[in-house]
């Protein structure tokens, strides 16, 4: 999985998922040659690499075993993570969406990892506990229409959507949209608690948390719920509750296409020829949890943009993990923490291969981009509850 050895790392996480599908254990030998995967050699799965275009070698047991002996070494960052069972994936995204409308599930299209969908229904009937991985679609849990309203109000799309998801509020027994997707929220909140892991992108960071922080606050303007937001609503705010982020402040102008400073895409000065981030680097063998989801054939990843490009880093709660930042802009662009028994990752921007994707801009080809950083770092997500847990130290 290196950058000269591997021409399609992209399809290689999918070749990974297969194998365990198939009941196969896999190691994946994470800081070797860019966290290669060591996969049993059966004629199958050569087959399936060479069908999928992915490169691969064959080793001999002995030279297996000197591998393993060498990364075992105290004095390598490198550790060998046994995978023991292919995840079962959801991804919370809307049932009108196309697979190209989101990062997330164009590349597990590309991989050929498979994925259910679900929305609020299955949410709210508990339909998450059939999973072990959720990805969270470019969501606004606040009720407030991804803040569209400013550009979009008197866009046929922008109105459909607003109607639809008030008959859905509805249909669910609830009296507004912001209601309703706090329901949401908590109920993906105690799937996390409960030993889930969620993986979010773009909007669906801060939008969650900014719902769950906001609970019994109407933080709504009357073009979005039509009613008043509460007086004085910034003084509510309870930053105990959110996942990641505190002391943020929220934007009130309903003009205005942003939902709070959590967001650095309006603070930020950088061009895009010298936009990149920095992944981090973490000792395998003390923490392989981060090791694992900074996996990649470079430290250095072209940055992207999105509604919630990337995080304002003091906004950052001191337990959560900064995995990727670019730090001439005080900015996280990747970051992971734990909530009770489960793991969240939050990663800003909306395709790691579109630099300003746009509404209605065309989706992103991956077979252009088969090697590219930026998505690997979401299979990282994908491949992580795959992992055997190691037994903590007492």
């Amino acid at each position: 999985m290196d950058a000269e050895g591997q021409q399609n790392h992209l399809k290689a996480y999918g070749i990974t998922y297969w194998t365990l599908q198939q009941q196969l254990k896999v190691k994946w030998l994470l800081n070797y040659r860019g966290g290669s995967f060591l996969l049993p050699d059966t004629e199958r799965i050569q087959r399936e690499c060479q069908i999928r275009g992915v490169s691969f070698e064959v080793l001999s047991n002995a030279r297996a075993e000197s591998i393993l002996e060498e990364i075992s070494s105290p004095s390598k960052n490198m550790e060998a993570v046994v995978l023991e069972k292919a995840p079962k994936i959801a991804v919370y995204t809307p049932k009108g969406k196309l697979p190209w409308d989101d990062a997330v599930t164009m590349v597990l299209t590309y991989a050929e990892i498979p994925y259910e969908t679900v929305y609020d229904e299955e949410v709210l009937n508990d339909g998450l506990l059939l999973f072990d991985w959720l990805h969270l679609h470019h969501e606004d849990f606040t009720g407030q229409y991804g803040k569209f309203y400013g550009n979009y109000r008197t866009a046929a799309w922008y109105i459909e959507e607003k109607k639809e998801a008030e008959a859905l509020a509805t249909r669910l027994g609830y009296g507004k949209v912001s209601e309703e997707k706090l329901a949401v929220s908590k109920k993906i909140r105690d799937y996390v608690i409960g030993g889930g892991f969620m993986f979010a992108m773009c909007s669906a960071t801060d939008s969650f948390d900014i719902a769950l922080s906001a609970e019994g606050v109407d933080i709504c303007e009357p073009m979005f719920d039509g009613d008043p937001s509460e007086p004085n609503y910034q003084s509510k705010i309870d930053y105990s509750k959110t996942f990641a982020f505190k002391n943020f402040t929220l934007e009130r102008n309903p003009l205005v296409y942003e939902f709070s400073s959590i967001d650095m895409t309006q603070k930020r000065r950088i061009p895009k020829m010298t936009d990149y981030f920095t992944l981090m680097d973490f000792s395998a063998k003390w923490d392989p949890i981060p090791t694992m989801l900074c996996q990649n054939h470079t430290a250095l990843v072209k940055g992207f943009m999105g509604q919630t490009t990337s995080f304002t880093r003091n906004e950052i709660k001191s337990n959560v993990l900064v995995l990727g930042e670019n730090r001439t802009n005080g900015e996280a662009k990747y970051i992971h923490g734990i909530k009770g028994k489960g793991f969240f990752t939050f990663y800003g921007g909306h395709d790691p291969e579109d630099y300003t994707h746009r509404v209605g801009d065309p989706k992103t080809e991956l077979d252009l981009y088969p090697t590219s950083p930026g998505y690997r770092l979401i299979l990282n997500n994908v491949l992580f509850p795959a992992a055997r847990k190691k037994k903590q130290k007492t």
